[in-house]
């Protein structure tokens, strides 16, 4: 198998993996366990399973303090944005609900224009008006709520904070190692907030289905889909990785009609078009960005490597 043709089956999988969110989720939530305690044991398993991964694959856990304080804030938005994905899933369909989520590529763009003054090009503005029109459109019908929109809007947006946070600042940490810490951290928030309200407190695993399914959460949306996304990443290069991470919404669409009885409109197709086709020009905007900062880079060395030749010559 050629490295390209793996790193597109690597970029299918991680984004099929990701996907699978909504199954483990609403069976546990069906089996009693309110929001909290659901998102509280995909973390203890993810934890359990990266702390084990680290400790046979040679890695160190070792931390900087300065570390420590950025992968605390980093655990704070990225479990906010799990614990508000699946509480939208009590007011809205879960595959409805991922689709929305998808737009986090968008927002990180807008994000970067209004806070770090990235220039705001026309992709950005199409982008966005394309994914506001595709979260209007499902936000209508489509067994959803104005509740569940907005708290899917919002683990959207925290999210996106949390990936233009990873990109911002600098960490020596390998992919593994950060996502260890970060959900060490996602887990310690989430026990603390599980001690606020009385709808939020932590309920014991109610049978051997939920264990089970809370295993798959940490495992298969949590840790395979990172190790598969890496290998993408290393093997076919982060643009192809980015657009095959629309199997996400799609693999979650697909679970949320064949298995929970979602409906699937012509809204629903048209929403989840809108919201792909806005997040596909702003990764392409971007791909198409960098490599004409590297032809760039590459003709300004031109004279540099000119003259280093001339030199050569001349002391020959």
């Amino acid at each position: 198998m050629n490295t390209k043709l793996k790193g597109i089956l690597a970029g299918i999988f991680a984004a099929v993996c990701y996907g699978t969110n909504p199954l483990g989720a609403k069976f546990m939530l069906q089996d009693g366990l309110n929001n909290m305690s659901t998102v509280f044991y995909r973390y203890v398993f993810a934890v359990l399973i990266l702390a084990v991964t680290l400790k046979f694959s040679g890695h160190s856990f070792k931390i900087t303090k300065r570390e420590l304080g950025i992968t605390a804030f980093l655990g704070f938005f990225f479990s906010l944005s799990s614990l508000t994905l699946y509480a939208s899933f009590s007011y809205m369909d879960a595959g409805l609900a991922s689709t929305i989520l998808f737009c986090y590529p968008v927002m990180v763009a807008v994000i970067m224009v209004l806070m770090f003054h990235e220039k705001l090009t026309f992709s950005t503005i199409a982008s966005l008006g394309l994914a506001i029109s595709g979260i209007m459109l499902l936000s209508k019908g489509n067994n959803s709520s104005t509740l569940g929109v907005i708290l899917v809007i919002l683990s959207s947006l925290t999210y996106s904070v949390y990936i233009v946070s990873v990109n911002r600042l600098k960490l020596k940490l390998d992919n593994l190692q950060l996502t260890f810490w970060v959900s060490v951290f996602g887990l310690i928030t989430i026990a603390l907030a599980s001690l606020f309200g009385s709808n939020n407190h932590l309920q014991p695993l109610p049978s051997i289905a939920s264990t089970g399914w809370a295993f798959m959460l940490g495992l298969v949306p949590t840790v395979l889909s990172l190790i598969f996304m890496n290998i993408a990443i290393k093997e076919a290069g982060s643009t192809p990785a980015a657009i095959m991470g629309a199997l996400e919404p799609v693999t979650a669409v697909m679970i949320g009609h064949f298995v929970f009885d979602e409906a699937f409109t012509i809204k629903l197709l048209i929403g989840i078009i809108l919201i792909l086709t806005a997040v596909m020009l702003i990764v392409l905007n971007n791909a198409r960005a960098k490599n004409s900062q590297n032809e760039i880079e590459h003709s300004d060395n031109q004279p540099i490597l000119a003259k280093q030749t001339v030199k050569t010559r001349r002391k020959k």
